[in-house]
C-alpha cells in the first residue's frame, strides 16, 4: 500500500453502482485472455462471496477495464477516475493501488483484493509470518501470557475483555501456548464450529 491508497480502499470511491453509471461501454474482446489470466489465481476466493455480489464485482471490474483486455493497468485506472470528475491522480497513488496486486491484476486478483479489503484480514502468509516473529524456536506455538502481555501494552492496544474474548477463541495446545497455525486459519477463513 502506498500514502494510505489503495485499490481496496478506494471501495467507497468506486462502488459497482457508480461505476455502471460512470461507464457503459460494451465489449466482449479479451474475455478469453481474461478467462486464461483468472485461471492463474485462486478459485478459493470465489468461495467468499455469493453468486449476486461476483456477478456485481464482474460488473465493477468491467467498468474499471475500461480497454476490455481482461487486465486493470494505469490507463484503465487513470479512465475510470477521470470519468468520476478526479482528473488529477498522482501517478504513485496509481501505482501504489496496481502494486496490490502483486502482478496483473485480472477479475480474479481483483476479487482477491476486494475480499480481503471487505473482510479485513491480511493473507495468510503475511499473519502467520508476523507471529513466526514470536516464535524463534519454530515450534508454531507462541506464549500465551506474553502475548497477552504485548495485546495490553503495544500498538493498537486490546482491552482485557478483548483479550480474554480472543483467548475464547484461540486454539492452544497441551501447554496452553497458542497454537498460531490454528489462529490464523480461524483468523483468514473463519471458525467451523461457528457455521
Amino acid at each position: 500500500m502506498g500514502r494510505g491508497e489503495s485499490l481496496g480502499s478506494r471501495a467507497e470511491d468506486l462502488s459497482p453502482p457508480t461505476m455502471l453509471q460512470a461507464s457503459r461501454k460494451a465489449g466482449t474482446r479479451g474475455k478469453a485472455a481474461a478467462t486464461k489470466q483468472a485461471q492463474r489465481g485462486s478459485s478459493n476466493v470465489f468461495s467468499m462471496f455469493e453468486q449476486a455480489q461476483i456477478q456485481e464485482f464482474k460488473e465493477a471490474f468491467s467498468c474499471i477495464d475500461q480497454n476490455r483486455d481482461g487486465i486493470i493497468c494505469k490507463s484503465d485506472l487513470r479512465e475510470t477516475y477521470s470519468q468520476l470528475g478526479k482528473v488529477s491522480v498522482p501517478e504513485e497513488e496509481l501505482d501504489a493501488m496496481l502494486q496490490e496486486g502483486k502482478g496483473p491484476i485480472n477479475f480474479t486478483v481483483f476479487l482477491t483484493l476486494f475480499g480481503e479489503k471487505l473482510n479485513g484480514t491480511d493473507p495468510e502468509e503475511a499473519i502467520l509470518s508476523a507471529f513466526r516473529m514470536f516464535d524463534p524456536s519454530g515450534k508454531g506455538v507462541v506464549n500465551k501470557d506474553e502475548f497477552k502481555q504485548l495485546l495490553l501494552t503495544q500498538a493498537d492496544k486490546f482491552s482485557l475483555a478483548e483479550v480474554e474474548q480472543m483467548f475464547a477463541l484461540t486454539p492452544m495446545d497441551l501447554a496452553g501456548d497458542i497454537d498460531y497455525k490454528s489462529l490464523c486459519y480461524i483468523i483468514t477463513h473463519g471458525d467451523e464450529k461457528e457455521e
